[in-house]
């Protein structure tokens, strides 16, 4: 329990490879909030997780390789999010574009395709904004974070749905 099954550096090591696939294949997957994630798709995440464990381990169960593990992804988040706000590129590489999904009451097929996103996903989309019908959009964005931002035809201010923002207040 508490002998280290492997050397600290290679526990590591096992540690920022798998973060970085994990990363790669999160960033490949597409632009969704957590809240919009299907079943399938929060299983596809908890069975990627499950399935890469045993390659940060490897032959380690002890609690001091677990420590070690814990710490390397967490110093290696926190070196990701200041490198994506320092770095352009970085950003770039890390942050998906915004997307125009819709345009004067009518939706773009191709860019829907592109993004994944279905009839149930626009109507709520729509629901979610106070708008009745397409005909009352301007413009629909599918931003960068997965939030939909819908610009109604009769007004210009932009209506972005309440949900969970990254942005920290720096008193």
């Amino acid at each position: 329990m508490w002998q280290l099954g492997l050397p600290p550096l290679e526990i590591v090591a096992r540690s920022v490879i798998v973060y970085a696939i994990f990363l790669a294949a999160l960033r490949i997957f597409g632009k969704r909030e957590i809240g919009q994630f299907t079943l399938f798709d929060l299983a596809l995440v908890l069975l990627a997780a499950n399935a890469l464990q045993p390659a940060i381990t490897g032959p380690d169960q002890s609690i001091p390789g677990a420590a070690i593990i814990i710490v390397t992804i967490f110093v290696l988040n926190g070196l990701v999010s200041a490198l994506r706000r320092r770095v352009p590129f970085v950003r770039r590489l890390l942050e998906f574009q915004p997307t125009v999904i819709g345009r004067n009451g009518a939706w773009l097929p191709e860019a829907l395709d592109k993004e994944g996103l279905d009839e149930d996903d626009l109507g709520a989309a729509l629901r979610e904004h106070g708008l009745d019908s397409i005909k009352e959009m301007k413009l629909a964005v599918l931003e960068q974070d997965g939030s939909l931002s819908i610009v109604p035809t009769d007004g210009n201010d932009l209506q972005i749905r309440a949900r969970r923002r990254r942005y920290k207040h720096h008193a």
